[in-house]
């Protein structure tokens, strides 16, 4: 009976002891665990992203062009004798402005004013004999022959003349066309023949404009279109018309070829500068338009975020006309719609948002 006793008391003690190990790891699994768990079951906070908005409102938008371009002068040459000689004389001065006409220099023509001299002094015998050959052809003196005979050497004679005095025009170099000349290379004394570039002449009154444009709106310029542009350096803006533009579209660039005038009244430009052109083609009233930047590119599709009760919410939009800055939505927005215009590039839909600033 005591050997019993003694069982049943140590099989007791084991069931307590049992039953305390098991209350102990218990407790310590619950530490360790509830943290863990609780933070799987919290639900997730979604974070608020600060944008700025734009409110959606019609506006004039005006299509246009800004290109580079080429001041070129409207006239320019090399001058050079059209013969050779001795140059005798110059008569300007470099850099200054000359007329249509003005005898610029002269090589030596003194061999041909004395060949002009003698030619002249037998022209008046040639034409004494002329007049008595035909006089007495009238009473059948002489022959038709001598008569005809008498005229040719008096036409010959004639041009003979005609041929020197075209050579002395020949040792004349005259201005073609108003302008200004530049800088001369040669001097008194110095042969000049016809591969001898004397000066430069140039006509800056007007001034020409070259530019090329995108092929789109070859069709849209024409001669009468106007524009204006820009010269580094200076703050004015010049204005100018086109007068020409090319028959055909490059085919290596796809530009349209297009000349304009400027009337450089003051001669304030000089040719050979770049200037930035503006061709204003035509306004859109009550346009939409907003900042290229809150186009979003979507596998070709473009797409805009607006801003909906405190969330982004994504838009298909359809555009249109393109400037530098902005460009115009055809559908896709209304007049009042709060674009969002900045962190474009991490909105998704439903994202939660704060407007930052509201344009």
């Amino acid at each position: 009976m005591n050997k019993k006793k003694k069982w049943i008391i140590t099989a007791v003690i084991l069931v307590v002891f049992c039953l305390a190990l098991g209350l102990y790891n218990l407790m310590n699994g619950k530490a360790t665990v509830e943290p863990d768990a609780a933070a799987a079951v919290a639900p997730r906070r979604t974070s608020i992203l600060n944008v700025n908005g734009l409110v959606i409102r019609p506006q004039q938008l005006t299509d246009g062009i800004t290109t580079v371009g080429n001041l070129l002068p409207d006239e320019e040459v090399d001058l050079s004798f059209e013969t050779s000689g001795k140059i005798v004389a110059i008569n300007f001065r470099e850099g200054t402005a000359v007329k249509k006409g003005d005898l610029l220099a002269k090589v030596n023509d003194q061999p041909l004013l004395a060949q002009l001299r003698r030619y002249e002094a037998q022209l008046k015998l040639a034409e004494d004999r002329v007049y008595r050959q035909s006089a007495l052809l009238e009473k059948d003196a002489v022959s038709q022959e001598a008569y005809e005979q008498a005229r040719t050497e008096l036409a010959t004679l004639n041009a003979d003349i005609d041929i020197v005095k075209s050579n002395i025009a020949l040792t004349e170099l005259r201005a073609p066309f108003d302008g200004v000349i530049g800088l001369r290379n040669v001097s008194e004394g110095a042969y000049a023949s016809p591969s001898v570039v004397v000066a430069k002449l140039a006509k800056i009154q007007p001034l020409k404009i070259d530019l090329f444009v995108p092929e789109r709106y070859a069709n849209q310029i024409k001669p009468g279109t106007k524009l204006s542009f820009t010269v580094d350096g200076q703050q004015a803006t010049f204005q100018g018309s086109v007068y020409a533009t090319e028959s055909k579209i490059d085919l290596a660039t796809h530009t349209f070829a297009v000349r304009a005038h400027y009337s450089n009244a003051q001669g304030r430009l000089l040719p050979g500068r770049f200037v930035t052109v503006q061709i204003r083609l035509h306004d859109i009233p009550n346009a939409i338009a907003i900042p290229t930047e809150a186009i979003v590119p979507e596998m070709g599709v473009d797409k805009v975020y607006l801003c909906k009760g405190g969330r982004a919410h994504a838009v298909e939009v359809t555009t249109g006309l393109r400037t530098d800055a902005e460009i115009q939505i055809l559908k896709g927005l209304n007049v009042g719609d709060t674009l969002i215009t900045s962190g474009t590039l991490q909105l998704r839909e439903g994202l939660p948002i704060k407007l930052d600033t509201v344009e």
